[in-house]
C-alpha cells in the first residue's frame, strides 16, 4: 500500500524507536510538568515541526551530502551539542535559584511571562532540527520499507511520515498529560521540583556529550 513493504513492521519498529527517551520527549515533558499542558504542546508541535523539515531534508538527499561532506556532519553535531548542553546548563542553574526560594504568590503569577520568555515551541524545533543523526537515521530507516519498483517515491515517504508523526504525538500526548499532573505537585514543593529540574538538565549535557561524540 503506497509503496511500503511492509506496514506492520514498520508500525511496531517505529512506535519501539519513538518510546526511547531522548532530549525531546524529555523536553516535552519538563516542559508540561512545569508550565502546564498549554506550553506542553507548543514544544511537542515544535518537535512535529522539526521532525517534518528532517524527513523533508531526507528525501531532498541531505542525508547524502552528510556523507559526501564528512565536515559538515562533525559542524551540525557540534553545533547540535553545544545547544543541548547549554539547555542543560541553564536548566542546572534554574534548579539551583529554585532550591534556594519559596515559590511566592508573585511567582506563581508570573508563570505566563516565563513561558514566553522560555519559547517551548523555538527551542523544541531547534533541538529537533540540530541532530545530523537523524537525518541518517530516518534514510536508513525508512528505505527499508519503500517499495523501489513503486512509481511514485514522494507518496512512500509522505505515508511513511504520517504514520511515524501520528505515533509521535500520540506518545508526547501522554507525555504533556503526565506531566501536567505532576504540575500541581511540583509546584507546592519547590525542592523536589529543584531536583527534578537540575536532572533533566544534567541528562542533556549527556545527550550534548554523547552528540558530540557521535560518528556516521
Amino acid at each position: 500500500m503506497f509503496g511500503i513493504t511492509d506496514l506492520t513492521t514498520y508500525i511496531i519498529g517505529t512506535t519501539l524507536i519513538v518510546l526511547l527517551p531522548g532530549p525531546n520527549s524529555l523536553y516535552v515533558m519538563s516542559i508540561a510538568s512545569r508550565f502546564g499542558i498549554k506550553a506542553g504542546y507548543k514544544s511537542a508541535f515544535g518537535v512535529y515541526t522539526g521532525d517534518i523539515v528532517l524527513i523533508l531534508l531526507t528525501a531532498l538527499g541531505a542525508a547524502s551530502l552528510l556523507h559526501a561532506f564528512p565536515w559538515l556532519f562533525v559542524l551540525l553535531k557540534i553545533i547540535g551539542a553545544l545547544y543541548l548542553s547549554y539547555l542543560g546548563i541553564k536548566l542546572l542553574i534554574a534548579a539551583y535559584h529554585t532550591w534556594n526560594s519559596a515559590h511566592s504568590q508573585r511567582e506563581i503569577a508570573t508563570v505566563e511571562k516565563n513561558i514566553e520568555q522560555l519559547q517551548p515551541f523555538k527551542t523544541a524545533l531547534t533541538i529537533s532540527i540540530l541532530n545530523p543523526k537523524a537525518i541518517l537515521f530516518y534514510l536508513s530507516f525508512f528505505v527499508q520499507f519503500v517499495d523501489p519498483a513503486y512509481p511514485y517515491p514522494a507518496i512512500t515517504f509522505t505515508a511513511l511520515a504520517l504514520v511515524l508523526q501520528i505515533i509521535s504525538m500520540s506518545y508526547l500526548t501522554v507525555l504533556i498529560f503526565s506531566g501536567a499532573k505532576l504540575a500541581t505537585y511540583f509546584t507546592q514543593r519547590y525542592k523536589v521540583t529543584a531536583s527534578c529540574v537540575a536532572a533533566v538538565g544534567i541528562l542533556f549535557c549527556g545527550f550534548g556529550l554523547k552528540l558530540a561524540t557521535s560518528t556516521l
